[in-house]
């Protein structure tokens, strides 16, 4: 199996060919799907394990790492450490999905003035459908609260 495939040279980032599964679509079958072939490149990808303490301190790790890229005025460092674990259930563990949601991010807090990436913020950027099929499975329920009947 092929995997998943990639974004097609000098296609852009939200293109919607991402994340297809390209054998079980046939894309690629016939004279054309051969054309369209040499097109792609396939990266065999995983996501990040949040099993262990160990994969959470090495997730921790890659979220630090992209943290101290931003360039953000207001941004407060630690801040997307703190948020690992919300990052972790968000993106479903993959990095292509974590760097895409903080650049989204950044994007907006610089066109909105804040400089600065909140978990409020995160929520409001759209995430890649993989992340979002991820995060329906692997996100903790939120605890409701019971309401009581009047009598």
């Amino acid at each position: 199996m092929l995997g998943l495939l990639a974004e097609p040279s000098g296609c852009p980032p939200r293109s919607p060919t991402r994340g297809i599964d390209i054998e079980s679509q046939g894309l690629f079958a016939g004279t054309r799907g051969r054309q369209i072939a040499g097109r792609f490149v396939v990266i065999p990808a995983a996501p990040f394990s949040y099993a262990t303490t160990t994969d959470k301190e090495t997730w921790r790790g890659l979220v630090g790492t992209l943290e101290s890229m931003l360039r953000l005025h207001e941004h407060a460092p630690g801040t997307l450490t703190a948020l690992s674990e919300y990052l972790f259930h968000r993106t479903g563990g993959m990095i292509g999905s974590l760097s895409q949601l903080v650049r989204g991010a950044a994007v907006l807090a610089i066109e909105d003035g804040s400089e600065a990436i909140t978990e409020e913020l995160l929520e409001s950027v759209p995430i890649d459908f993989a992340a979002e099929q991820s995060e329906r499975l692997t996100t903790p329920a939120k605890p409701t609260e019971r309401r009581r009947r009047a009598a």
